[in-house]
């Protein structure tokens, strides 16, 4: 029995992956919707449906097809109750990501965040940048 690596994405990756579906967020999603199981919370998914909202996608891909990526990822998605909190990146913002990795049990995050990048590995949860963790 295969165990599923426990990977959470940063919004970064996944808008990258939907507006640049050749680009190496893209190959990288790709990896990891078929051998791994993407975590979210509700605040990570907020924040991604928010991004993905804004007019200035609209010349890359239609709100349709947006609202269409976010609902798949939910489909495919494992939610994770946020009960321990995390503030230990320096941007605030990201604690977000360390919330559901923590919560979530996660095994890496995957980010082009520098600020998260600079962590790894952090509590046992490696972080990668798309472009390492395809060379792994």
């Amino acid at each position: 029995m295969s165990t599923f690596a426990r990977v959470v994405a940063d919004t970064n990756v996944l808008v990258s992956r939907l507006i640049l579906p050749d680009s190496v967020p893209a190959q990288v999603l790709r990896q990891v919707e078929l051998n791994s199981l993407l975590l979210f919370s509700e605040s990570t998914m907020y924040e991604l449906a928010d991004v993905l909202s804004r007019q200035k996608f609209d010349r890359y891909v239609s709100l349709d097809d947006r609202r269409g990526f976010i609902e798949r990822l939910g489909k495919i998605a494992e939610f994770i109750p946020i009960v321990q909190l995390v503030r230990e990146c320096c941007d605030p913002k990201d604690d977000k990501f360390l919330e559901v990795a923590l919560n979530g049990s996660a095994d890496m995050i995957i980010t082009g965040d520098t600020d998260l990048l600079a962590m790894n590995p952090w509590r046992g949860v490696e972080i990668f940048s798309p472009i390492d963790y395809l060379g792994t």
